[in-house]
């Protein structure tokens, strides 16, 4: 549970950043809050790793989850367009990280008859 808390830190911190570079876009002072951003999320991504975590999963929730974040937070705040696309899109992001979650036990957490076959 440790790592996925850090991984859900990481995801905020990373969306924080991408959504502040937006905005530093229009007014430059939002570029202390993306390199703030981007320097926790890049942290407590490598706590999330050195907790156990295997590094395609880690990434691949990290990067898929803050994809989707961004692509509805800008709609919301930044009015930016999100399509039919965009959405399916998404939504292969999101199911292709599960896929790749739901394969990611470690050999030690396998059933003794399972390790064997």
């Amino acid at each position: 549970m440790h790592r996925w808390l850090l991984l859900a830190g990481a995801i905020v911190a990373e969306v924080t950043g991408t959504l502040a570079l937006r905005a530093a876009t229009e007014h430059a002072g939002w570029i202390v809050l993306v390199v703030a951003g981007y320097v926790a999320a890049f942290s407590l991504l490598g706590l999330v790793l050195r907790a156990g975590m295997q590094i395609g999963v880690a990434y691949g929730v990290w990067g898929a989850t803050g994809v989707a974040l961004v692509a509805v937070l800008g709609y919301v705040i930044f009015r930016e367009a999100l399509s039919a696309g965009d959405i399916i899109g998404i939504a292969a992001i999101i199911a292709g990280v599960a896929l790749v979650e739901s394969g990611s036990r470690p050999p030690s957490d396998l059933e003794p008859s399972e390790e064997l076959g």
